[in-house]
């Protein structure tokens, strides 16, 4: 994103002293910066920052600020590159130099896009535009591809396009390689946010074939890498992994830990899905320890998501749900960024992950009896049904639908012959089997839920009138959900075949249900009974 100027070819430094050296040192970083060689780099604008403030270069000076400014960005040292950017238009503006003074400013919006204080940053690219734009249609073009980043951001992908396409413009028109990279690369992203895979995979082989041109090894890096995303999107397997791993060696070499982290979750989601289970876990579980390492939520977040799938599909759903659990957490404190189009839609497809492992999970509960097979989808069903004639929020009911999903989890606990026996339960059965809202309790324990759903686990057995088991709460002590769990659970034990007894007609059902209505809050009861038969009737 930030605009300078091509790399040059690094060269044996002159032994001269003044302007020439602050220049040759200037172009040797430049050099060693696009190869890659960042150590070497930041070694090299050390000393050209000095030759160029001995010698009272002060346009040299400003530039070589900026520039150590962004290794330090790409390196995720945000006050490092905060202070030189700065430096940089301090020095700037001391010699009426109007444009290199933009440049530093868009140099420092641009950490703010990566830190996600996108609101000052899309202030300092106005003020960058304002202050060098006219002057200098490069640095437009390089403002232009900035604020298609922030519109790609929020969700508007036309204005992104045309932010894109004009700063493209702009970098042919110039014949700057190393941009012209950096411009295919966002309308690549552009493509896939929008799943256009064949136009991402074209704009990412050119980002790649620009990034050779201009000797930029960290650019080529970053578009095998998100072409890598494309591939693996399109099932393209090999070609994802290949990419992904020359991708991991750029990063490697440049001390990219965020990128690093990146393709080991890539590399890792190719091996889930290629049927080397032991492998994937390795590399995501790396990608997990990178993305801590380096201070990087996101990729935290997107790495552990990944590791949960893996974990569902191997039936770990306790190792499921605590890194689910991570992830959300992660993704609740991320603010938007660069790379990240909508937390929103990111939490909103995190949350159907979460619900298919605890759909599964409940599902799996029910191969314990037979039968109950189906018991918490319908218990969720009616449950979604009286919260929302309750007026519940969207998040209410969905904590509801998880918490129905959930609650017969300590059955798992219950001796088979508990379960499945005909007839009544003798005294001692019937105390066993009411363990089973504490156990399901207990086997969360740890687990720290982005909903509330552990209070409808162990009370979805309590009454209003106090009956009920395993705390004997009564009246409002009994939370809400859990109230509609209860009705929910009840009915369907009363109008599905159990082992000890044939499932009822409904309009028995529903007499029974009337005769017992003081075990539930009035609101629960009568949003129940007004439910339409069809949506309480089993499937």
């Amino acid at each position: 994103m930030t605009p300078g100027t091509r790399p040059r070819r690094a060269r044996p430094t002159p032994a001269r002293g003044g302007v020439g050296l602050a220049r040759a040192l200037l172009d040797d970083a430049i050099g060693h910066d696009g190869a890659g060689r960042l150590s070497e780099a930041v070694a090299c604008y050390t000393r050209a920052i000095a030759a160029a403030d001995a010698a009272g270069e002060r346009a040299l000076l400003a530039e070589a600020l900026r520039r150590m400014a962004d290794v330090h960005r790409r390196r995720s040292e945000v006050d490092a590159a905060v202070e030189l950017c700065g430096r940089s238009r301090a020095v700037a503006e001391s010699i009426g130099d109007a444009v290199l003074a933009a440049e530093a400013v868009n140099a420092l919006a641009v950490v703010h896009v990566e830190v996600g204080a996108l609101d000052v940053a899309r202030t300092a690219f106005a003020e960058a535009l304002r202050m060098g734009g006219a002057r200098s249609p490069l640095l437009r073009g390089g403002i232009e591809q900035n604020l298609g980043v922030l519109a790609n951001i929020h969700g508007d992908w036309e204005a992104a396009l045309a932010h894109y396409e004009r700063s493209l413009e702009a970098f042919r028109a110039a014949g700057d390689e190393r941009r012209c990279a950096m411009a295919y690369n966002n309308l690549g992203l552009l493509s896939a946010d929008r799943a256009r895979w064949a136009d991402a995979d074209a704009y990412y082989e050119r980002a790649i074939t620009a990034a050779d041109a201009a000797g930029n090894v960290y650019l080529r890096g970053l578009a095998l890498m998100n072409r890598s995303e494309v591939l693996l999107a399109q099932a393209r397997y090999a070609d994802a992994m290949r990419g992904a791993e020359e991708a991991r060696a750029t990063f490697e070499q440049l001390g990219a830990p965020r990128h690093v982290s990146e393709t080991h979750r890539l590399t890792g989601v190719v091996l889930r899905e290629t049927g080397e289970p032991r492998l994937a876990e390795e590399r995501l579980r790396t990608a997990v320890d990178l993305a801590v390492a380096a201070g990087a939520p996101l990729e935290e977040a997107e790495a552990s998501r990944e590791l949960a799938i893996l974990c569902q599909r191997a039936g770990r759903n306790q190792d499921a749900l605590r890194l689910l659990n991570a992830s959300h957490r992660l993704f609740q404190r991320l603010d938007a960024r660069r790379d990240l189009v909508d937390v929103g839609a990111k939490v909103t497809d995190l949350e159907g992950t979460y619900m298919a492992v605890v759909r599964d999970w409940g599902q799996s509960i029910e191969s314990a009896d037979s039968y109950t097979h189906g018991h918490c989808e319908r218990v969720a069903t009616y449950a979604v049904a009286v919260a929302r004639a309750l007026g519940l929020a969207d998040e209410d009911v969905t904590t509801v639908r998880l918490g129905a999903y959930l609650h017969d989890l300590g059955k798992v606990k219950t001796p088979h012959g508990v379960l499945n026996k005909r007839g009544r339960l003798t005294p001692e059965e019937l105390a066993i089997m009411q363990r089973h809202p504490v156990d399901g309790v207990e086997m969360l324990d740890g687990i720290e839920f982005p909903w509330d759903l552990k209070p409808m686990i162990r009370w979805h057995h309590e009454r209003h009138d106090g009956t009920g088991y395993p705390d004997g709460l009564a009246g409002d002590a009994i939370p809400l959900h859990a109230q509609i769990i209860c009705v929910a659970d009840v009915w369907d034990a009363l109008t599905t075949t159990r082992s000890y007894r044939p499932a009822l007609p409904r309009a028995q059902a529903l007499a029974i249900m009337s005769e017992s209505r003081h075990h539930w809050r009035r609101d629960v009861f009568e949003a129940f009974m007004a439910l339409p038969a069809e949506a309480t009737t089993p499937a």
